[in-house]
């Protein structure tokens, strides 16, 4: 019987299942002739285009439109395939799809400073999709290649108190593991992370929810490019 321990084979599947994603800050080097820090946004909806997309769009340009000096990039989740049974050692099934290492291969870009990740809410919590991929992430275990990066978490429900803000806590509980830097929404709301209510597939008419996501993407940026402009104490 094969002696390996429990969490050595996993850590060594989960490697391998990220599909030779290159996490290593010393050896990535940005290929793009614009070498500006960047800011990631995940929306994790299996619904395209749909009210999350567009908080975590909200986001972004709140942040791009402070502090230009940033790049901005949204990717959007739905429609991807992303197994969340590899970050526990099980293998992929014949013809399976796995869409993980391309979207893994963005946020391991050494200018990526910031993440933000938004979900709707299902259920009290996240979706599937956002835990598989949050369980996917594993992979930057590694070399903790996320370390230091500052991170958000917004949550999108169908009701004003929908259960928003324990999937926020859950998003950056999540996001702890990776041992990042989270913040909230800033001043003057001053919440864990954004909370938004879609009514008829829309944010608009969520005043509050929209400046809270503008909030996070700003407060995202500013930490992020503070903290960039220092030199790393490991």
């Amino acid at each position: 019987m094969n002696k390996t321990p429990r969490r050595q084979f996993l850590r060594a599947f989960a490697l391998s299942a990220a599909g030779g994603v290159a996490v290593n800050r010393a050896s990535s080097q940005p290929v793009a002739s614009d070498l500006r820090p960047r800011l990631v946004g995940v929306a994790c909806s299996p619904r395209q285009g749909k009210s999350t997309r567009s908080a975590v769009q909200l986001a972004l340009d709140a942040a791009e439109e402070a502090y230009p000096e940033l790049e901005v990039e949204l990717i959007d989740l739905a429609g991807l395939k992303i197994p969340g049974e590899l970050a526990a050692g099980l293998p992929l099934e014949p013809g399976q799809i796995d869409d993980f290492p391309k979207v893994a291969g963005k946020l391991a870009d050494p200018r990526v400073v910031g993440l933000l990740v938004g979900t709707p809410v299902y259920m009290g919590s996240m979706s599937a999709l956002c835990k598989a991929f949050l369980d996917r992430c594993i992979v930057f275990r590694r070399d903790w290649a996320l370390r230091d990066k500052v991170a958000g978490a917004l949550a999108v429900g169908g009701s004003r108190n929908g259960g928003q803000d324990t999937t926020v806590l859950a998003v950056l509980a999540a996001l702890m593991r990776q041992d990042v830097i989270v913040v909230g929404d800033g001043k003057p709301i001053g919440h864990p992370g954004a909370t938004l209510q879609s009514q008829q597939e829309s944010i608009e008419s969520d005043e509050t929810g929209c400046a809270s996501a503008k909030g996070l993407g700003r407060r995202v940026a500013e930490v992020a490019l503070r903290l960039a402009s220092k030199p790393a104490n490991r």
